[in-house]
Protein backbone atom coordinates (compact mmCIF):
# COMPACT_ATOMS: atom_id res chain seq x y z
CA UNK A 1 0.00 0.00 0.00
CA UNK A 2 1.34 3.41 -1.09
CA UNK A 3 2.23 6.13 1.60
CA UNK A 4 0.89 9.57 1.37
CA UNK A 5 1.82 12.83 3.84
CA UNK A 6 -0.41 15.54 3.55
CA UNK A 7 1.33 18.99 5.25
CA UNK A 8 -1.52 21.47 5.97
CA UNK A 9 -4.62 20.21 7.62
CA UNK A 10 -7.29 23.64 6.19
CA UNK A 11 -9.82 22.68 4.08
CA UNK A 12 -7.43 21.73 0.89
CA UNK A 13 -5.25 19.44 3.06
CA UNK A 14 -8.27 18.44 4.64
CA UNK A 15 -9.74 17.69 1.30
CA UNK A 16 -6.92 15.65 -0.74
CA UNK A 17 -6.71 13.81 2.75
CA UNK A 18 -10.30 12.29 2.48
CA UNK A 19 -10.07 11.56 -1.31
CA UNK A 20 -6.88 9.56 -1.24
CA UNK A 21 -8.65 7.53 1.95
CA UNK A 22 -10.63 7.16 -0.19
CA UNK A 23 -8.96 5.42 -2.66
CA UNK A 24 -6.96 3.47 -0.26
CA UNK A 25 -3.92 5.14 0.50
CA UNK A 26 -2.65 5.19 3.65
CA UNK A 27 -2.82 8.53 4.80
CA UNK A 28 -0.76 10.91 7.11
CA UNK A 29 -1.79 14.37 8.21
CA UNK A 30 0.43 16.85 9.71
CA UNK A 31 -1.27 19.85 10.36
CA UNK A 32 0.18 22.71 13.18
CA UNK A 33 -3.09 24.35 14.03
CA UNK A 34 -1.52 27.39 13.29
CA UNK A 35 -3.44 31.19 14.31
CA UNK A 36 -5.12 32.29 11.23
CA UNK A 37 -5.77 29.96 9.55
CA UNK A 38 -7.75 30.90 6.50
CA UNK A 39 -10.09 27.94 6.79
CA UNK A 40 -11.02 28.06 10.59
CA UNK A 41 -11.64 31.94 10.11
CA UNK A 42 -13.62 31.93 7.05
CA UNK A 43 -17.19 32.01 6.24
CA UNK A 44 -17.75 30.46 2.82
CA UNK A 45 -19.80 31.97 -0.07
CA UNK A 46 -20.36 29.56 -3.01
CA UNK A 47 -21.28 31.85 -6.03
CA UNK A 48 -18.60 32.55 -8.40
CA UNK A 49 -20.25 32.82 -11.21
CA UNK A 50 -21.17 36.24 -11.23
CA UNK A 51 -17.37 37.12 -10.59
CA UNK A 52 -16.59 39.88 -13.30
CA UNK A 53 -12.65 38.78 -13.21
CA UNK A 54 -11.91 37.91 -16.56
CA UNK A 55 -9.31 35.41 -16.11
CA UNK A 56 -10.66 32.05 -17.74
CA UNK A 57 -8.35 29.59 -15.98
CA UNK A 58 -9.18 30.71 -12.44
CA UNK A 59 -12.94 30.76 -13.48
CA UNK A 60 -12.77 27.11 -14.62
CA UNK A 61 -11.35 26.21 -11.63
CA UNK A 62 -14.13 27.74 -9.65
CA UNK A 63 -16.77 27.10 -11.68
CA UNK A 64 -16.10 23.38 -11.13
CA UNK A 65 -15.52 24.19 -7.59
CA UNK A 66 -18.86 24.89 -7.01
CA UNK A 67 -20.55 22.32 -9.09
CA UNK A 68 -18.34 19.65 -6.92
CA UNK A 69 -20.35 19.98 -3.58
CA UNK A 70 -23.61 18.24 -5.69
CA UNK A 71 -21.36 15.19 -5.54
CA UNK A 72 -19.05 15.68 -2.28
CA UNK A 73 -22.27 16.98 0.41
CA UNK A 74 -24.20 13.45 -0.15
CA UNK A 75 -20.93 11.22 -0.08
CA UNK A 76 -20.42 13.27 3.57
CA UNK A 77 -23.69 12.63 4.54
CA UNK A 78 -23.69 8.85 3.71
CA UNK A 79 -20.34 8.37 5.82
CA UNK A 80 -22.15 9.95 9.05
CA UNK A 81 -20.32 13.67 8.43
CA UNK A 82 -23.53 15.51 8.29
CA UNK A 83 -22.48 18.22 10.51
CA UNK A 84 -20.05 19.57 7.11
CA UNK A 85 -21.57 23.49 7.30
CA UNK A 86 -22.87 23.01 4.03
CA UNK A 87 -26.19 24.87 3.18
CA UNK A 88 -27.45 26.13 -0.08
CA UNK A 89 -29.91 29.14 0.60
CA UNK A 90 -29.14 31.23 -2.85
CA UNK A 91 -28.01 34.59 -2.58
CA UNK A 92 -28.86 38.10 -2.47
CA UNK A 93 -26.58 40.14 -5.30
CA UNK A 94 -27.19 44.22 -4.91
CA UNK A 95 -26.07 46.78 -7.11
CA UNK A 96 -27.90 50.39 -7.04
CA UNK A 97 -29.57 50.45 -10.09
CA UNK A 98 -31.00 48.23 -12.44
CA UNK A 99 -29.25 48.63 -15.51
CA UNK A 100 -26.39 46.99 -13.59
CA UNK A 101 -28.48 44.43 -11.97
CA UNK A 102 -29.68 43.09 -15.59
CA UNK A 103 -26.12 43.31 -16.82
CA UNK A 104 -26.01 41.16 -13.88
CA UNK A 105 -28.52 39.03 -15.05
CA UNK A 106 -27.68 38.59 -18.44
CA UNK A 107 -23.83 37.42 -17.70
CA UNK A 108 -25.47 34.84 -15.33
CA UNK A 109 -27.81 33.35 -17.73
CA UNK A 110 -24.93 33.40 -20.20
CA UNK A 111 -23.06 31.56 -18.08
CA UNK A 112 -26.05 28.87 -16.87
CA UNK A 113 -25.16 27.51 -20.36
CA UNK A 114 -22.26 25.86 -19.14
CA UNK A 115 -22.95 26.03 -15.36
CA UNK A 116 -27.08 24.62 -14.56
CA UNK A 117 -26.23 24.42 -11.19
CA UNK A 118 -26.97 28.02 -11.23
CA UNK A 119 -30.28 27.32 -10.70
CA UNK A 120 -33.40 30.19 -11.16
CA UNK A 121 -32.44 33.45 -11.70
CA UNK A 122 -35.52 35.80 -10.12
CA UNK A 123 -34.89 39.76 -10.33
CA UNK A 124 -35.40 41.47 -7.15
CA UNK A 125 -37.10 44.94 -6.64
CA UNK A 126 -36.13 47.77 -4.00
CA UNK A 127 -39.50 47.39 -2.34
CA UNK A 128 -38.89 43.10 -2.58
CA UNK A 129 -34.74 43.08 -1.16
CA UNK A 130 -36.16 43.13 2.24
CA UNK A 131 -38.23 39.60 1.95
CA UNK A 132 -35.43 37.60 1.44
CA UNK A 133 -33.14 39.39 4.00
CA UNK A 134 -34.62 41.50 6.44
CA UNK A 135 -31.86 43.51 7.92
CA UNK A 136 -31.31 45.08 4.20
CA UNK A 137 -32.41 48.56 3.33
CA UNK A 138 -35.00 49.54 0.31
CA UNK A 139 -31.84 51.38 -1.91
CA UNK A 140 -30.60 48.16 -3.69
CA UNK A 141 -31.66 46.20 -6.84
CA UNK A 142 -31.22 42.68 -6.31
CA UNK A 143 -30.88 39.36 -8.30
CA UNK A 144 -31.45 36.08 -6.26
CA UNK A 145 -29.17 33.10 -7.16
CA UNK A 146 -30.67 29.47 -6.56
CA UNK A 147 -27.80 27.77 -6.18
CA UNK A 148 -25.96 29.48 -4.33
CA UNK A 149 -24.60 28.61 -1.11
CA UNK A 150 -22.63 29.08 2.78
CA UNK A 151 -20.35 26.65 4.18
CA UNK A 152 -18.69 27.28 7.57
CA UNK A 153 -15.24 26.57 6.80
CA UNK A 154 -13.97 25.07 9.85
CA UNK A 155 -17.22 22.55 10.07
CA UNK A 156 -16.56 21.56 6.66
CA UNK A 157 -12.31 21.28 7.31
CA UNK A 158 -13.23 18.54 10.57
CA UNK A 159 -15.96 16.74 8.62
CA UNK A 160 -13.19 15.92 5.87
CA UNK A 161 -11.01 14.71 8.19
CA UNK A 162 -13.26 12.88 10.60
CA UNK A 163 -14.30 11.14 7.34
CA UNK A 164 -10.45 10.73 6.17
CA UNK A 165 -9.49 9.19 9.76
CA UNK A 166 -13.00 6.49 9.36
CA UNK A 167 -11.13 5.21 6.79
CA UNK A 168 -7.89 5.07 8.30
CA UNK A 169 -6.16 8.29 7.84
CA UNK A 170 -3.64 9.06 10.68
CA UNK A 171 -3.37 12.88 11.63
CA UNK A 172 -1.13 14.84 13.90
CA UNK A 173 -1.01 18.22 15.06
CA UNK A 174 2.95 18.89 15.13
CA UNK A 175 5.56 20.44 12.76
CA UNK A 176 6.63 18.42 10.03
CA UNK A 177 10.21 18.88 8.17
CA UNK A 178 10.21 17.56 4.13
CA UNK A 179 12.96 14.80 3.93
CA UNK A 180 14.48 15.30 0.56
CA UNK A 181 17.84 13.66 -0.99
CA UNK A 182 19.29 13.97 -4.30
CA UNK A 183 15.99 15.99 -5.42
CA UNK A 184 13.44 13.48 -3.86
CA UNK A 185 11.47 14.09 -1.11
CA UNK A 186 11.44 10.73 1.15
CA UNK A 187 9.09 11.83 3.50
CA UNK A 188 8.65 13.73 6.55
CA UNK A 189 10.15 14.71 9.78
CA UNK A 190 7.66 15.15 13.09
CA UNK A 191 9.11 15.61 16.23
CA UNK A 192 12.21 13.64 15.31
CA UNK A 193 10.06 10.75 13.93
CA UNK A 194 10.23 9.65 10.39
CA UNK A 195 7.38 9.00 8.24
CA UNK A 196 8.45 7.87 5.16
CA UNK A 197 6.00 8.73 1.78
CA UNK A 198 5.55 7.57 -1.68
CA UNK A 199 4.36 11.17 -2.23
CA UNK A 200 4.27 14.25 0.11
CA UNK A 201 1.53 16.80 -0.67
CA UNK A 202 2.07 20.56 0.52
CA UNK A 203 -1.18 22.46 1.13
CA UNK A 204 0.51 24.83 3.47
CA UNK A 205 -1.38 27.84 2.76
CA UNK A 206 0.56 31.25 4.07
CA UNK A 207 3.11 28.98 5.81
CA UNK A 208 4.18 26.97 2.85
CA UNK A 209 6.76 29.90 2.27
CA UNK A 210 8.55 29.22 5.66
CA UNK A 211 8.35 25.27 5.13
CA UNK A 212 10.21 25.58 2.23
CA UNK A 213 12.81 28.48 3.18
CA UNK A 214 13.57 25.17 6.11
CA UNK A 215 15.21 23.92 3.00
CA UNK A 216 16.86 27.05 1.02
CA UNK A 217 13.73 27.70 -1.11
CA UNK A 218 12.62 30.83 -1.96
CA UNK A 219 8.86 30.78 -3.34
CA UNK A 220 7.05 33.42 -4.02
CA UNK A 221 3.31 32.59 -1.50
CA UNK A 222 2.30 35.69 -0.04
CA UNK A 223 -0.89 36.42 2.24
CA UNK A 224 -3.79 38.67 3.12
CA UNK A 225 -4.76 39.44 6.23
CA UNK A 226 -9.01 39.37 7.10
CA UNK A 227 -10.75 40.35 9.48
CA UNK A 228 -14.29 38.89 10.14
CA UNK A 229 -16.74 39.63 12.57
CA UNK A 230 -19.75 37.73 14.26
CA UNK A 231 -22.69 39.09 15.15
CA UNK A 232 -25.98 37.96 17.13
CA UNK A 233 -29.68 38.72 16.25
CA UNK A 234 -32.97 37.83 17.46
CA UNK A 235 -34.40 36.52 14.05
CA UNK A 236 -34.56 32.69 12.85
CA UNK A 237 -31.72 33.05 10.49
CA UNK A 238 -31.63 29.31 8.87
CA UNK A 239 -32.50 29.44 5.63
CA UNK A 240 -31.77 33.43 4.96
CA UNK A 241 -29.79 33.84 1.83
CA UNK A 242 -25.97 35.09 1.11
CA UNK A 243 -25.32 38.55 0.41
CA UNK A 244 -23.38 39.88 -1.82
CA UNK A 245 -23.08 43.86 -2.18
CA UNK A 246 -20.93 45.98 -4.97
CA UNK A 247 -17.37 45.83 -3.36
CA UNK A 248 -15.41 43.12 -1.27
CA UNK A 249 -18.05 42.81 1.24
CA UNK A 250 -20.38 40.27 2.78
CA UNK A 251 -22.96 38.87 4.55
CA UNK A 252 -24.02 35.48 5.36
CA UNK A 253 -26.98 33.81 8.20
CA UNK A 254 -26.09 30.78 9.74
CA UNK A 255 -28.64 29.09 11.80
CA UNK A 256 -29.43 30.32 15.47
CA UNK A 257 -29.63 33.91 14.82
CA UNK A 258 -25.71 34.07 13.56
CA UNK A 259 -24.52 36.81 10.87
CA UNK A 260 -21.34 37.44 9.39
CA UNK A 261 -19.83 39.92 8.15
CA UNK A 262 -16.63 40.30 6.17
CA UNK A 263 -13.93 41.39 5.76
CA UNK A 264 -10.80 43.40 5.28
CA UNK A 265 -8.24 43.23 2.63
CA UNK A 266 -5.23 43.95 4.13
CA UNK A 267 -1.62 43.30 2.15
CA UNK A 268 1.53 43.98 3.50
CA UNK A 269 0.45 43.78 7.18
CA UNK A 270 2.40 41.23 9.87
CA UNK A 271 0.87 37.91 10.81
CA UNK A 272 -0.31 39.16 14.15
CA UNK A 273 -3.90 37.75 14.89
CA UNK A 274 -4.76 41.54 15.96
CA UNK A 275 -8.03 42.25 15.56
CA UNK A 276 -7.89 45.83 14.83
CA UNK A 277 -10.02 49.01 15.24
CA UNK A 278 -9.45 50.27 12.17
CA UNK A 279 -10.29 46.93 10.27
CA UNK A 280 -13.20 45.99 12.77
CA UNK A 281 -14.55 49.72 11.82
CA UNK A 282 -14.24 49.12 8.01
CA UNK A 283 -16.53 46.13 8.48
CA UNK A 284 -18.80 47.44 10.60
CA UNK A 285 -19.33 50.69 8.48
CA UNK A 286 -19.59 48.37 5.53
CA UNK A 287 -22.32 45.74 6.76
CA UNK A 288 -24.48 48.80 8.19
CA UNK A 289 -24.17 51.01 5.36
CA UNK A 290 -26.40 47.95 3.26
CA UNK A 291 -28.01 46.60 6.60
CA UNK A 292 -28.77 49.64 9.05
CA UNK A 293 -30.32 47.61 11.26
CA UNK A 294 -27.73 45.76 12.23
CA UNK A 295 -26.83 48.57 14.38
CA UNK A 296 -28.86 46.49 17.18
CA UNK A 297 -26.87 43.57 16.74
CA UNK A 298 -24.52 41.91 19.22
CA UNK A 299 -21.09 41.69 18.71
CA UNK A 300 -19.97 38.16 19.49
CA UNK A 301 -16.65 37.70 18.06
CA UNK A 302 -14.24 38.36 15.71
CA UNK A 303 -11.54 36.27 14.00
CA UNK A 304 -8.60 36.57 11.57
CA UNK A 305 -7.79 34.73 8.72
CA UNK A 306 -4.56 35.01 6.11
CA UNK A 307 -5.25 34.01 2.69
CA UNK A 308 -2.77 32.51 0.88
CA UNK A 309 -2.13 34.14 -2.98
CA UNK A 310 0.41 33.23 -5.95
CA UNK A 311 2.04 35.05 -8.39
CA UNK A 312 -0.55 36.23 -10.39
CA UNK A 313 -3.68 35.98 -7.95
CA UNK A 314 -4.09 32.12 -10.07
CA UNK A 315 -3.83 29.18 -7.85
CA UNK A 316 -1.04 26.61 -8.19
CA UNK A 317 -1.58 22.49 -8.11
CA UNK A 318 1.06 20.53 -9.58
CA UNK A 319 4.31 18.29 -9.81
CA UNK A 320 6.60 20.86 -7.27
CA UNK A 321 9.73 22.06 -9.56
CA UNK A 322 12.94 20.30 -9.34
CA UNK A 323 11.66 17.35 -6.74
CA UNK A 324 10.28 14.38 -7.22
CA UNK A 325 7.29 12.88 -5.70
CA UNK A 326 6.57 16.15 -4.21
CA UNK A 327 3.25 17.72 -4.73
CA UNK A 328 2.02 21.58 -3.96
CA UNK A 329 -1.46 23.36 -4.39
CA UNK A 330 -1.46 26.90 -2.96
CA UNK A 331 -2.90 30.63 -3.79
CA UNK A 332 -6.78 29.32 -3.36
CA UNK A 333 -7.08 33.45 -1.75
CA UNK A 334 -10.59 34.46 -1.30
CA UNK A 335 -12.33 31.61 -2.76
CA UNK A 336 -10.57 28.87 -0.82
CA UNK A 337 -13.54 27.35 -0.13
CA UNK A 338 -15.11 27.46 -3.45
CA UNK A 339 -12.33 25.72 -4.96
CA UNK A 340 -10.50 24.07 -2.52
CA UNK A 341 -12.67 20.85 -1.73
CA UNK A 342 -12.50 20.19 -5.91
CA UNK A 343 -8.62 20.92 -6.17
CA UNK A 344 -8.28 18.24 -2.84
CA UNK A 345 -9.83 15.76 -4.80
CA UNK A 346 -7.43 16.84 -7.99
CA UNK A 347 -4.21 16.47 -5.90
CA UNK A 348 -5.79 12.97 -4.97
CA UNK A 349 -5.93 11.93 -8.77
CA UNK A 350 -2.68 13.24 -9.47
CA UNK A 351 -1.21 11.41 -6.44
CA UNK A 352 -2.88 8.24 -7.74
CA UNK A 353 -1.34 8.65 -11.20
CA UNK A 354 -4.92 9.49 -12.19
CA UNK A 355 -6.33 11.76 -15.16
CA UNK A 356 -7.75 14.89 -13.53
CA UNK A 357 -10.86 17.44 -14.13
CA UNK A 358 -8.88 19.72 -14.92
CA UNK A 359 -5.96 20.82 -17.54
CA UNK A 360 -3.53 21.81 -15.29
CA UNK A 361 -1.20 23.11 -17.29
CA UNK A 362 -2.63 27.15 -16.36
CA UNK A 363 -2.03 26.17 -12.96
CA UNK A 364 1.96 24.69 -12.77
CA UNK A 365 4.23 25.53 -9.56
CA UNK A 366 6.93 26.78 -11.90
CA UNK A 367 5.60 30.06 -11.20
CA UNK A 368 6.67 30.24 -7.45
CA UNK A 369 10.76 29.75 -8.16
CA UNK A 370 12.03 33.59 -8.16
Amino acid sequence: MKRMVVIGGGILGASTAYHLSEKGFKVTVVDRKDKGQATGAAAGIICPWLSQRRNKAWYAMVKEGAAYYRELIPRLNKAGEEDHGFRQTGAVCLHADSVKRDKMLNRAIEKRENAPEIGQLMPIGKAEVQKYFPYLNREFEGLFVEGAARVDGAKLRDSLLSAAAKLGANIIYDHADLAIEEGSVKGVTVSGEFFQADCVIVAAGAWAKELFAEENIDIDVTYQKAQILHLQIEDETDDWPVVIPPGDQYLLAFEGGRLVAGATHENDVPMDDRLTVSGIREVFDKATAIAPALDRAEFVEGRVGYRPFTPGFLPVIGEFPGITNLLFANGLGASGLTSGPFLGAELARLAAGEETVLDLSPYSPEVLLK
